[in-house]
């Protein structure tokens, strides 16, 4: 079960005002940071423009492949463990916005975790330690440590190294 906060009881969906509950300034640096970071080669780099000016919580060693993007409203919601790889073009969102209610959700991404290309983590999940998410996997409730999870809906299966 994903871990949200909900907040309900909009006259009109919460997106179409969405600068009610976040500043546009904030958006527009985020946009702009991540547009840049996208394609910075260095993964070192990368790692401390998003850690120093989105204050997200990457771990050491962490490698964020070409165009993973980082939710544009709240990125500071975003915590990564160490020796992680998050690959290509993979999506992390901490918001959803919905037509009555909007719902916000931390995610926690534990150490020495692999996140394969085209993945979409959605808010509220934690991925445990040592667990690896296959290419294309949409990860919509938590994974535990030491597990292979893959597809959309997403399956689990026991890591038998």
């Amino acid at each position: 079960m994903r871990k949200l906060k909900k907040v309900s009881g909009f006259n009109v969906n919460p997106l179409w005002n969405v600068y009610h509950t976040i500043r546009f300034t904030k958006v527009l640096k985020n946009t702009l940071v991540m547009e840049i970071c996208r394609f910075i080669p260095s993964m070192k780099v990368k790692r401390k423009v998003y850690q120093q000016i989105l204050k997200m919580n990457i771990g050491s060693e962490t490698s964020i492949a070409y165009k993973v993007v980082f939710d544009l409203f709240y990125p500071e919601k975003i915590f990564i463990g160490n020796n992680c790889v998050i690959g290509y073009n993979t999506t992390l969102l901490t918001h959803e916005y919905l037509t009555d209610e909007y719902r916000l959700g931390e995610i926690h991404i534990g150490d020495h975790v692999m996140i394969g290309a085209n993945c979409t983590i959605l808010p509220g999940v934690t991925i445990g330690h040592h667990a690896t998410i296959g290419a294309g996997s949409v990860v919509t409730k938590d994974i535990p440590a030491h597990t292979i999870a893959y597809g959309h809906p997403i399956q689990i299966k026991e890591n038998n190294k």
